[in-house]
């Protein structure tokens, strides 16, 4: 099984590629794909901009990244109750080619931070869009108080909860 994983932030520390990475490498025997979205430079998106220069080829291969998972893991980070901008403006890139951008795979969808929200709002908008973007969401986990309850530097929960609810979650791919 391939699956395809990423934290929806360009923060070149970022907890939500943590945690993504973290629970699609919980799936045994898989191909693991972690994406980095600072690979994908695409322009601010406007119509006008679109009409420019037509679809952007990065997000072109966005879609063909995706295209390749039998499986994803996407942990949104959430900046002011919402999607980081860049992603949202990825996202807008990726559903001018394609509005089935997850291409009906199954998927996880976490989100994360450091205070006790877990970004649940930007988890909620994206469970809530999912349908409309092709993505067949099997689980979804907010994990509050990140720093508090994952060991970055062992690469695993502290909190032993939060740690089988992730591993219950990836088991429904």
């Amino acid at each position: 099984m391939k699956i395809v994983a990423f934290g929806a932030s360009t923060s070149s520390t970022s907890i939500n590629k943590a945690l993504a990475s973290y629970a699609a490498h919980l799936i045994e025997g898989a191909d693991v794909i972690v994406l980095d979205l600072n690979s994908y430079k695409v322009p601010l998106f406007s119509e006008d901009k679109e009409k420019e220069i037509g679809q952007a080829d990065d997000a072109k291969t966005f879609l063909a990244d995706i295209a390749q998972a039998d499986a994803l893991v996407i942990s949104f980070a959430e900046h002011n109750g919402s999607y980081s901008a860049a992603y949202k403006n990825l996202f807008d890139w990726a559903t001018r080619i394609e509005r089935n951008v997850f291409a009906n795979k199954p998927a996880v969808y976490l989100s994360t931070s450091p205070g006790p929200g877990g970004a649940q709002s930007v988890l909620a908008a994206a469970r809530g869009s999912a349908q409309f973007f092709g993505a067949d969401v099997q689980s979804s986990i907010s994990v509050p108080n990140f720093y508090e309850n994952f060991d970055l530097e062992a690469g695993a929960f502290k909190n032993q909860d939060i740690a089988e609810q992730i591993n219950q979650a990836v088991s429904k791919l």
